[in-house]
Formats: structure tokens, C-alpha cells, sequence
């Protein structure tokens, strides 16, 4: 009963029904392109969920993937609880340590509040921190950034903080009060701290004059529309919830349901996939800087700044599609990790481990997808087949970067560059040129520079769109009679805007083989 109950599963995926595969796809190797359509990569998706959660023994799981504000995958299988109810789109599953981005929001909404500031000494919004004794001497006191970044000086608690969730308020101060242990002088080094966290609660309580969660549940999930999630497991439908286990001699436990605590500021949080995809949907939509109307409960420039980090970069490596290390790097922001990877490129992301569940999150904001993914399983985090599935889109093409929009004066700039191209002289647009170009390089030697290149290229299409890196910068590739130019085009920060560097670069067509 238990075996047949496990293999159900429903697929959602823009709406519509999609049945699973008879047998599991290979996974994608070397010699195995990689999907090209959405329809062709969802099986490889859902393959490597499916055979992660057997090895997990995770009970049930849902994940889904988000793309332009829309849910486009949602796939859940398995159980909510050991007696059978199947996992749905409304079932609730606690995301752990995934709650620490709402209290960074938090934090950040009440300094755009004018209420602190990121800079701020921690012990001025927690009195009871300022009669601590640190590290050494000569340590700084921790400020609010540090506590947000990881960088406090407090030992790693995993998994001790997890079990500190149902602790009241009177009993943090006490431990407050009593002071605690540093394993190292603050801003020294990035060390992951769920009682930093603890303390960011404390700060959103005493500086907002409300319960953290009651703040964060008004100022931001109800404005996204994040009806079911909140952290009272015991207020929520008792019916929808996901009950956690974990798996031990081969068989599953029931974890015991904590009740809402003073470190539910650091893992707290119960969500449903709908809700969670909305929030998904918020956090990307604050890339790119624009001048939209800012609609969200929090600026789009505060959302952006979850990214930045302490600068504490750690390296890491995964195995790739083609079964090789893919190396890569992160450094943690404000709740989030701020990443790049070899396959992926830039990303956002942040797992969850906890009594009873794990979840795992990936933001791509230049490629507007974001992927999560929770089960009710101890510590079970899914980051490896939701890595997998990030690295598949890319790949495949399906989660492009967003182009930048060429700014008005690079289009203007990229002309004269044509001009100046044309005529092989850099004085044509003697005006458009910032006082240091001529300094860099004469009029002269510019002239027989041009002159070679266009002896060497031939005619050029010099309509070709430049790419921006920047209003102010750009790529550029011209195919030509006899090879390729590529070359870059940079402004200066004048006004007017003006050309400061100009770089170029020829690749000959190859000779054809001969026969």
C-alpha cells in the first residue's frame, strides 16, 4: 500500500495535464543533448526528482519551476502524511532555513522605514547583547550587517538551532543575558548562524513594536498574496500540512510538530508551492533596474540588494551534465547565496534543513526562472535535481540571459564608431572623442591601425546590433570579406558622453583544407 501510494504523482506544466514516462530517462551524459524544448526537458527534470527521492526516502516532495511571473512546471509525488493523503499544490511544508530571506527582507523594509540602520550596532536594538564579552580584544562590536551576513563571529549550529525553534522570548533573553561564546572575532570570516538569525527576529520585534512573524506576514506575504503560509504550524489546516519524518532504520518517524518559537525567524516559515511561487515571482521581478512603478511590498532596489554580501567567497564544485567537476563559487548575501557556476552562470539560492523537512531554492534573475523545491523528509534538501534542473534549461537554451537594452547614447556612440570605421580616420568624429583618446593614441597611429584592419578584414557589415554591457559600454561583431572583427566600445562619464576607448580585434577566415 505504502509502495503504490509513494508512485503517485500529478503533473501540471502550463496548464496542462502531462502523464509520466512508462520507464525513467537516462540521465543526460556527454553524448546526450541536452532538451531543446520545455516538453523534452520536463522528463529529465522529473527523472532525476524521481531518483532522488528514492535514494532520499523522502515521503513526499513538490518542486516547481518559475519563468517570467509564471508557474510553468509544477510536479508533486508522493505523500503528505504515512497513512496516504497524496501531496498537492495547497499541501503546507515547513522550508527552514529558506525563512531566512523573509527576515533579511524584513530587516531591510525597516531600515527603508528609516527605523535602523545595516551599519547600526546590533546591542542598540538588542540591550542585552551590549555586556558581552568577545572574541578577543580587539574584536568589533557586531552591527546588524553582520548578523545578516553571516559574519558575527558565532560558531555554525546546525543542528542545534533547529531545535531551539520553540523557545520563548523570556527564555532568549535569559540566554541573551548569560551572554554567549564566540568561536571567532566578528567580520573575520563567514560562519552560517541560525542564532544570528535568532537575533535579527529580536531586532524586526523591538525595532517594529510587533511580533517579527506578525510583521512579516502583514508588511509582506499578505500584499503578494501569501494567504496559506505564515509560521503557527498548529493555526494552519491540520488537513493541507505535510507532516515531517525523518528515515531511520528503514523505516520512517514522525518528527515531533514544534510550535512557533523565537527562532522561527531563522527557519520558522510554512508555505504551499502556489504561495512560494509567488514569492519566486516577486523576488525576480525586481531585475532589472528599471523605471517601472514600483508595485511590490518592498523596493525593487532593496530586493536586489539580498545579493550583496560580505565578500567571504567560498569555492565548491559539482559534477556537471557531462559527469566532470563543474567548479564554482558563492558568497552569502542577506538570506540568500550569491553564486556563479560553471553551467548555470550567476545565480541566487539557499536550502532548508530542518526536523521533518528540507527544500532547496535557485533564483537566475538575468535569466527570469527561479526553481524550489520542498519535502518532509529530516534534512532531505533537494539541491542536487534542482541544480540538475537549472543546469538542464540552461543548457537547452530554455532560461536565456535577458538581453540589455541598447541606451540611447551607446546607439549614437556605435554610429560615429561605424563613421569612424568607414573613413579609417578616428578625427571624423573629432568631437565625440574624450579628452584622453588622443592621449592613448594619435591621430596618425589610429590612421594606420584602421588602415591594416581594413586591409586585413576587408568590407565589413558594420550594421551589426552592439551588444550592451552597460548604458555606457558594448560589444561588437562584424562579420567581414576575409574573417570576423570583434571589438568593444567604451564611454566616458562626461558630459556630453563621449568615446574613451576603442578595441578591436580580427580572427582571418580559416584557408579551406586542401585537397
Amino acid at each position: 500500500m505504502m509502495r503504490r501510494t509513494l508512485a503517485l504523482a500529478l503533473v501540471l506544466t502550463l496548464g496542462t495535464a502531462v502523464p509520466l514516462q512508462a520507464q525513467t530517462p537516462a540521465p543526460v551524459t556527454a553524448a546526450t543533448p541536452a532538451p531543446s524544448t520545455l516538453q523534452e526537458a520536463i522528463p529529465v527534470i522529473d527523472a532525476a526528482f524521481d531518483r532522488w527521492q528514492a535514494n532520499a526516502h523522502a515521503p513526499g516532495l513538490v518542486y516547481g519551476v518559475v519563468q517570467d511571473g509564471r508557474l510553468i512546471h509544477l510536479r508533486m509525488t508522493g505523500i503528505r502524511t504515512i497513512d496516504g493523503p497524496a501531496v498537492t499544490p495547497d499541501t503546507l511544508f515547513r522550508i527552514a532555513s529558506m525563512s531566512k530571506a523573509f527576515t533579511a527582507l524584513a530587516i531591510l523594509k525597516l531600515r527603508d522605514e528609516g527605523k535602523l540602520s545595516l551599519d547600526d550596532l546590533a546591542e542598540t536594538h538588542v540591550p542585552e547583547m551590549a555586556n558581552w564579552t568577545y572574541a578577543t580584544a580587539d574584536s568589533p562590536r557586531i552591527r546588524v550587517r553582520d548578523l545578516l551576513n553571516h559574519t558575527g563571529g558565532f560558531v555554525t549550529d546546525d543542528p542545534w538551532g533547529d531545535r531551539q525553534q520553540v523557545i520563548t522570548e523570556a527564555e532568549f533573553t535569559r540566554m541573551l543575558t548569560d551572554g554567549v561564546p564566540f568561536t571567532r572575532a566578528p567580520q573575520t570570516a563567514f560562519e552560517y548562524s541560525n542564532f544570528g538569525y535568532a537575533l535579527l527576529g529580536r531586532i524586526v520585534t523591538n525595532v517594529s513594536g510587533r511580533p517579527y512573524n506578525e510583521y512579516i506576514e502583514a508588511e509582506i506575504m499578505a500584499p503578494l498574496g501569501m494567504t496559506s503560509s505564515g509560521y503557527d504550524v498548529f493555526a494552519s489546516p491540520q488537513d493541507r500540512r505535510a507532516i515531517g519524518y525523518r528515515w531511520e532504520n528503514d523505516a520512517w518517524s514522525r518528527e515531533p510538530d514544534m510550535r512557533h518559537g523565537v527562532f522561527g525567524s531563522m527557519g520558522g516559515v510554512q508555505t504551499s508551492a502556489e504561495d512560494y511561487a509567488r514569492w519566486i515571482s516577486f523576488l525576480l521581478s525586481a531585475w532589472p533596474a528599471r523605471d517601472d512603478p514600483e508595485t511590490g511590498p518592498v523596493r525593487r532596489s532593496t530586493v536586489r540588494e539580498m545579493a550583496q554580501g560580505s565578500n567571504f567567497v567560498s569555492s565548491r564544485s559539482r559534477a556537471g551534465a557531462d559527469g566532470q567537476p563543474c567548479p564554482g563559487a558563492g558568497a552569502y548575501g542577506m538570506g540568500l547565496q550569491a553564486n556563479t557556476d560553471c553551467e548555470i552562470g550567476a545565480f541566487l539560492a539557499h536550502g532548508g534543513g530542518y526536523p521533518g523537512y528540507g527544500s532547496y531554492m535557485i533564483l537566475m534573475p538575468d535569466r527570469r526562472t527561479g526553481l524550489f523545491a520542498f519535502s518532509n523528509r529530516t534534512y532531505a534538501g533537494p539541491s542536487g535535481p534542482l541544480l540538475e534542473a537549472a543546469s538542464t534549461l540552461v543548457r537547452g537554451g530554455l532560461a536565456p540571459v535577458r538581453p540589455l537594452a541598447t541606451s540611447d547614447i551607446l546607439a549614437e556612440r556605435y554610429l560615429d564608431l561605424g563613421r569612424i570605421w568607414a573613413a579609417g580616420d578616428v578625427s571624423v568624429a573629432g568631437d565625440r572623442l574624450a579628452m584622453n583618446f588622443l592621449m592613448d593614441r594619435s591621430v596618425e597611429n589610429w590612421r594606420t591601425v584602421l588602415g591594416a584592419l581594413r586591409t586585413d578584414a576587408g568590407a565589413c557589415a558594420t550594421d551589426a546590433p552592439i551588444t550592451p554591457t552597460g548604458d555606457l559600454s558594448g560589444t561588437f561583431r562584424w562579420t567581414c570579406d576575409k574573417g570576423l572583427i570583434e571589438g568593444r566600445l567604451l564611454l566616458a562619464p562626461t558630459r556630453p558622453v563621449t568615446i574613451q576607448a576603442l578595441n578591436f580585434r580580427f580572427t582571418p577566415t580559416p584557408a579551406p583544407a586542401p585537397q
